[in-house]
Order: structure tokens, then sequence, then C-alpha cells
């Protein structure tokens, strides 16, 4: 190839070239704004819901399950054998103490109780004929009118006869108490049970079934059982009850209903061997009936109060390899601060390791790492962002 033809080349690659490096000049200064958004772009804010720890009083709750105890719960029974006459109380009436609940045929008992009280008057017709002698038989003595034999054998048939009105006292006594039991009076305040006999049945003092029963419901009780690493705080708590009483709250469960608030009534007298648990026991009052006996219940003691706590929702603890953690949101940006659980329950936590004004996430920290930017949601923002995403706050 000749000279003249290599440098006619050389030119037209130059020519090329330099065509192509001034169209990209002109493409970046027409289109400056692109380019630096390419540069310059970073990674968007991550929205998340945020709270400010605030100071604030938290009770400290002991939990257990306790179960309800009537104060006076009676099976009612004959104490005689006869026919059921009258039942004049309905199934789930409430009585009062002393209402007539149940009449049991008497006749028997009558008939015998007057046989009883005629042989008492018998024998004390004798007893006074007999002291009359007696009387006698004394004066007569003074004059040796009468032997001292037959002033002895007097006195000792009136020692008998008086021996004998106190056998028929004693069997007066026993058949009205027998007539007594074919009333049967109600021992206590309650509710009537489920019936087990009706009217007109023979009933027996020996009968396995009782006729019904009369349950108290209020006032009415609660028992619990406690372990006994804390019988040592539930002792001071008792002898603290003086000045404020101890509250006992009843739930239907777990985040259930609340049924009633009562007050700690004693500890039992001893620890359980076989559970190494020790009962309590609670009185509250029931005039609406939401306690019933038998039923299991949650019971709730608030065993102290932490004054001035770092409160933080069980939501916004995250658990490290290392340590429990939340994620505080510094200059808008959210880091982990590593924290220490000294009371939690189901819905809250008091921590140590934040301080007072702090912003903590308590929703959207999945997306969250070391530095990342974040953008706190109002409550209604963070509401339609949890809608449109499908989640839960």
């Amino acid at each position: 190839m000749s000279q003249s033809k290599i440098s006619r080349t050389f030119f037209s690659v130059s020519l090329t070239l330099g065509s192509l490096l001034t169209l990209g000049g002109w493409t970046y200064w027409l289109w400056p704004g692109q380019s630096a958004a390419a540069v310059t772009a970073t990674p968007p804010s991550v929205p998340v819901s945020a709270f400010e720890v605030q100071h604030q009083d938290v009770p400290v709750l002991i939990h257990a399950i306790g179960n309800v105890r009537s104060l006076h719960s009676v099976e009612i029974r004959s104490q005689v054998d006869g026919l059921l006459l009258e039942l004049p109380v309905k199934e789930g009436q409430r009585v009062k103490r002393g209402d007539l609940l149940a009449r049991i045929d008497d006749r028997a008992i009558v008939a015998a109780l007057e046989q009883a009280k005629a042989q008492l008057a018998v024998a004390q017709a004798q007893l006074a004929s007999a002291n009359v002698d007696l009387k006698r038989y004394r004066a007569l003595a003074t004059t040796q009118a009468v032997s001292a034999q037959t002033l002895d054998q007097q006195q000792a048939l009136v020692a008998q006869l008086h021996a004998t009105v106190q056998s028929q006292q004693a069997t007066v006594s026993a058949n009205q108490v027998q007539l007594s039991y074919t009333r049967i009076l109600s021992p206590t305040d309650g509710r009537v049970g489920i019936r087990n006999f009706h009217e007109g049945s023979y009933v027996r003092a020996s009968d396995a079934l009782a006729l019904f029963s009369v349950v108290q419901l209020d006032p009415i009780s609660i028992e619990a059982a406690l372990p006994q690493a804390l019988l040592p705080q539930l002792q001071a708590l008792v002898a603290g009850s003086g000045q404020a009483p101890v509250i006992l709250r009843a739930y239907s469960g777990d985040g259930g209903a609340l049924l009633g608030e009562g007050r700690l009534g004693l500890i039992d007298n001893r620890v359980s061997d076989a559970t190494g648990t020790v009962r309590i026991k609670g009185n509250f009052a029931n005039a609406q009936g939401r306690l019933w006996p038998d039923q299991s219940v949650v019971v709730n003691l608030q065993a102290a109060t932490l004054r001035e706590a770092l409160v933080v929702p069980q939501r916004a603890l995250r658990q490290g390899a290392q340590s429990t953690f939340v994620w505080r949101v510094r200059d808008g940006k959210a880091s982990p601060q590593p924290v220490r659980v000294t009371y939690a329950d189901a819905e809250i936590a008091v921590v140590e390791g934040i301080v007072a004004g702090d912003r903590i996430v308590d929703d959207g920290y999945s997306r969250l790492r070391p530095g990342t930017e974040v953008h706190i949601l109002e409550p209604d923002d963070a509401v339609h962002s949890t809608v449109a995403s499908g989640g839960v706050l």
C-alpha cells in the first residue's frame, strides 16, 4: 500500500472518532439533568410508624388461673323418711335465709309426739302423788308412826318417778326435733339448683341424692394457686392491706371481659408439696351474677407499681443474636438500640437503655437496616399504608 493511501485512511478514522466524541459532548450538554440524576440516585426512605417514649406509672401484675368458689354451698337433704308434700320454691329461684324450701308428711311424727306428751303427763302426775306421800311419811316418821324402811322406800319411788319424767321429757324433745325436720328451711341466702325429687316422691334420710342445692352467689370468692417464690411478696401485700386493699381482678380469659373486682382476703396456711404453690383467696361482690361457682377465670393481682417507667409496646421489641433491641429514629435514620427488659406483659414492656423523648419504630421495621432513612407516617397515613399493603398494624 502506498504512503498516500495510508495517510488518507488514517485521516478518515480520525474524522469518524472526532464526530462521535462531538456527538457525545452535545448529548451530555443537552441532557444534563438526566445524567446527574443517574449519578446521584439514592434509595427511597422507608415509611414506618413510630411513637415517642415517655415516662409513665406501670402496675406490676401477677397472672393466675383461678376458680370461683361459693362462700356457702349447701346440699338440701331430708333428715326423716316420708312423703314429699310440697316444694314451694322453683329451680333457679333466689331465696333468703329461713325461707321454706320443702315440706314432708308429718302425721306419724305428730302422733308420736302427742303420745310422748301423754306419757310425760302420766309420769308427772305419779311424781306429784309420790311427793305428797313422801311429805306425809316424813311427818309421821318424827313420831315413829311409820318405820324408817317405809320412808326410805317412798324416797326411792320419788327418785324413780323423777327419772321417768326426765325420760319422757327427752322423748317429747326428740319428737319435736323430728317434727322440725319435716319443714326444711333455707340455711343461707342463695340460688336454688336443679331438683332431683318432685312433689309426691317418698324420700328417706339415707338417700344418696339431695333434694337440690342452695348456693350463695353474692358475695362470692375466687381461689388461685401461685408459685411459692411469690410468697414473701404476697405476705408483704397482706400485711400492708390495712392501708390500701389489694385489688384482684377476674377475667373470663386472656384478654377476655372483666367479670369483677375484689380484694385479697388471705393466703393459705401451707405450701402444697405436690405442686410447690400456695393458694390465695379473694372475696368479690357479685350482685349481677357474672361470677359463677366452680367457673375457671383468669385472675390479675396488682403486686406493685413501677413509677416513672419507660414503656414500649411488645411489638416494638426485636430479638437480635446477642440481645433485645428496638429501632430508634434519629435525624431521619433508623438504628438498632439494645435494651434490657425489666418487666413485660402481653402488650407492654418496661425497658432500660433508652431515654424519654426517643422515637421508636413499632411498625414497618422489616425493611430497616442500620442507617436506613425513614419517613414517619402520621396515624392516618399509617392506616392507609397498611390497608393498601394488606398488612396489620
